[in-house]
């Protein structure tokens, strides 16, 4: 295997910026180095599987367009639930808790104006929760007052039918779409219609007062069926997508407010170029793929509505992936929020080029990202600030007074000292084909090689790694297991090439990238050989248990959680909550044609090849789970047990759906992992099975 990229001996993929906006060629940071210096220092025992995985402490702040309040999402002292609380920045930091749910988590908030929030319930930000009673929408002043609620719940529309309670609040099927910084007090809502299968067949936008709450339709002559609507920074309309069945359009504003065709394309096999952010005037950005494979920024012709030849931005090796950011004032584009290894910024703004350079030599070797509201008015930046080993630290950046302050983390109860080193690096396939690969590996020196986990992201057509601090591989390092997190090929994030050449190879050449990263990792000399298991969840789950079928030499035990175990119930299992869209042309071209492909789809399912299983399993699955229904891990635990299995360990958790959401399910099943990996993987066991 050839190796093309390291962490510590190689640079970052380069940003190409091209163009009237500038041009420049950054080599970034090509060294992860620890916490500063007074972080404290290694207490020589691991932290306990609840730190790892226990919701952190703060998260997701935003400073408010005055520069002199962070709202941010808090871990709620009364119950096992997040809260929206905001820190006053200019009295001593002081915190109050100004919203929160004891059924569900804080999911998306914003500032409305300095002085107002609007926010909704739901899963949390890494999409760990999931809960019945979600969306809806609701206000609160900054200071906990004047709460009420804009749009419904579901669960709570049904709980009012028969009642004669009367509510401003908008019915369920509205929701929350955009939040424009425009001091209008006003969020941009969206209606959706569904058809009898519950498929989305369009949106309708509306602009809805938080105070008053009077509410007024936008785009109403727009054209059918359309599902994604882009809006600039004052919260007007100016592209917009349609999909009918299929079939995908593209549409762009003209200057006297009419919508012109742009692109059609098929939604899964040639979809049009994705809208990506205008200024409301001339500079029209969209991503599409480059002569190098990758999405691109490029810029629209704003006469002929084309987009241009060269494109804007490009990266080396990796999809461009980010955010604009504008200034509310002039409209005027100020930066790039962006990811290739790592999340990086290129601002085009002079001021905020300054503000990074300061920021980045008072926290070297850190990824840190500013977060502008009107801070060219305030001179007031937030800063996240994170590594490998450190997890998301918060600071504000005052420009004008040249001073750094750090007002929280989100993880205090993490020592960097006792964390595990990552590297990223590209190796090539057995037929060439060249993927990412994440090494996670333990703090210390190694009498010998080590014990290894090969952990497989779910998706799987995702992109399942990025360098920064993460619960699962540090939990696993911080046991003695190197971690090995390949990019196998139909992962998204890295160009058309590999992402294509994962479509109908569940079973077959995805897990032949696993195997061909775990041959390049023991070749490098630190894993043994003889001490590897295989895990991972959802499709990181199936994965498992196919490596265990198809390469049954190299791992001494499988570990899958709220995994598929067979490919023809992600078609028949009407449960679900796959849409009937999705079914018929997303996974049918991208996983297989249930009748065309039935054998294969057959030969590719862990249900149907339990005999060929001979190696320790752990099974864990959550009772709600609709996106993998149980059945998958019911019918599988049946049928290793007709085929005599002696090695399976196996359990349920009530209330769970697609990922945990219990904090006590986490210590549950991850220390059953623990203790399932120790007693497989532990020094004197014999070789692979």
């Amino acid at each position: 295997m050839n190796q093309s990229r390291g962490w510590r001996h190689a640079t970052w993929a380069s940003l190409c910026v091209l163009g009237a906006l500038g041009v420049m060629h950054t080599g970034l940071r090509a060294q992860s180095v620890s916490a500063p210096a007074a972080a404290a220092t290694s207490t020589g025992k691991p932290p306990s599987v609840a730190d790892f995985f226990r919701d952190p402490m703060m998260r997701r702040p935003k400073i408010s367009p005055d520069g002199r309040a962070i709202a941010l999402v808090v871990s709620s002292a009364q119950h096992e639930r997040s809260a929206l609380a905001v820190i006053e920045l200019d009295q001593g930091n002081r915190i109050k808790q100004v919203a929160s749910f004891t059924d569900s988590d804080i999911a998306h908030f914003d500032w409305v104006g300095s002085d107002r929030l609007v926010y909704t319930s739901g899963k949390d930000e890494a999409g760990k929760r999931r809960d019945y009673n979600t969306a809806g929408l609701w206000t609160v002043k900054r200071d906990g007052s004047e709460g009420r609620q804009l749009i419904l719940t579901r669960y709570a529309q049904e709980s009012r039918i028969d009642s004669r309670i009367i509510t401003r609040a908008l019915p369920f099927e509205w929701f929350l779409y955009d939040v424009p910084d425009d001091d209008s007090g006003e969020v941009v809502v969206g209606y959706g219609r569904y058809d009898a299968r519950w498929d989305l067949k369009s949106v309708q936008l509306a602009r809805l007062n938080v105070q008053t709450q009077q509410r007024r339709t936008l785009e109403a002559k727009s054209p059918d069926f359309a599902v994604n609507w882009e809006l600039d920074p004052t919260g007007e309309t100016w592209a917009l997508q349609t999909l009918n069945e299929n079939r995908q359009a593209l549409y762009f504003k003209t200057a006297d407010g009419a919508w012109t065709l742009a692109q059609e394309g098929d939604w899964v096999a040639s979809p049009t170029v994705r809208p990506f952010a205008s200024d409301g005037r001339d500079l029209r950005l969209v991503l599409a793929r480059s002569p190098a494979g990758t999405q691109a920024l490029y810029r629209i012709d704003p006469k002929t509505l084309k987009k241009e030849a060269e494109p804007l931005v490009s990266l080396q090796g990796f999809d461009f992936d980010g955010a604009a950011i504008f200034d509310a004032d002039s409209r005027r584009l100020l930066g790039l929020h962006f990811e290739s290894d790592a999340p990086s910024t290129h601002w085009f703004d002079a001021t905020l080029k300054e503000m990074q350079t300061t920021v980045d030599q008072a926290l070297p070797g850190r990824a840190n990202t500013l977060e502008c509201r009107r801070c060219l008015k305030t001179g007031r930046v937030m800063v996240t600030s994170m590594s490998d080993t450190q997890p998301a630290e918060y600071f504000l950046y005052d420009h004008r007074a040249k001073k750094l302050r750090e007002f929280g983390s989100s993880r205090p109860w993490i020592r960097a000292a006792d964390m595990a080193q990552v590297e990223q690096t590209r190796i090539r396939a057995r037929d060439g084909l060249e993927f990412p690969v994440t090494v996670t590996t333990p703090r210390g020196k190694a009498d010998g090689p080590r014990p290894a986990v090969v952990l497989v992201h779910g998706g799987p057509f995702v992109r399942g790694t990025s360098w920064g601090w993460n619960a699962l591989p540090q939990f696993l390092a911080s046991r003695g297991y190197i971690v090995i997190e390949p990019e196998f090929r139909g992962s998204e994030g890295y160009g058309e090439q590999l992402f294509k050449a994962g479509w109908k190879q569940w079973g077959e050449g995805m897990i032949d990238d696993v195997s061909d990263a775990l041959a390049w990792a023991v070749k490098q000399g630190g894993v043994d050989a003889r001490r590897v298991c295989i895990a991972g969840a959802s499709y990181g789950g199936y994965a498992s248990m196919m490596g265990l079928i198809k390469d049954p030499g190299q791992y001494r035990c499988g570990v899958s959680w709220a995994g598929v175990t067979d490919l023809d119930y992600l078609f028949s299992l009407d449960w679900s909550d796959a849409s009937d869209v999705s079914r018929r042309f997303g996974m049918t071209a991208m996983i297989g044609d249930r009748v065309k492909d039935a054998e294969r789809l057959r030969r590719t399912s862990p249900l149907r090849r339990a005999v060929d299983i001979k190696a320790p399993v752990l099974i864990a699955h959550g009772i709600d789970d609709r996106r993998v229904p149980i059945d998958h891990a019911t019918d599988f635990r049946r049928a290793l047990e007709k085929a005599g299995h002696k090695e399976i360990e196996y359990v349920t958790y009530d209330g769970e759906g697609h990922g945990w959401r219990k904090l006590s399910t986490d210590v549950d099943f991850y220390g059953r992992m623990e203790r399932f990996l120790a007693k497989h993987l532990a020094v004197g066991t014999t070789g692979a099975q």
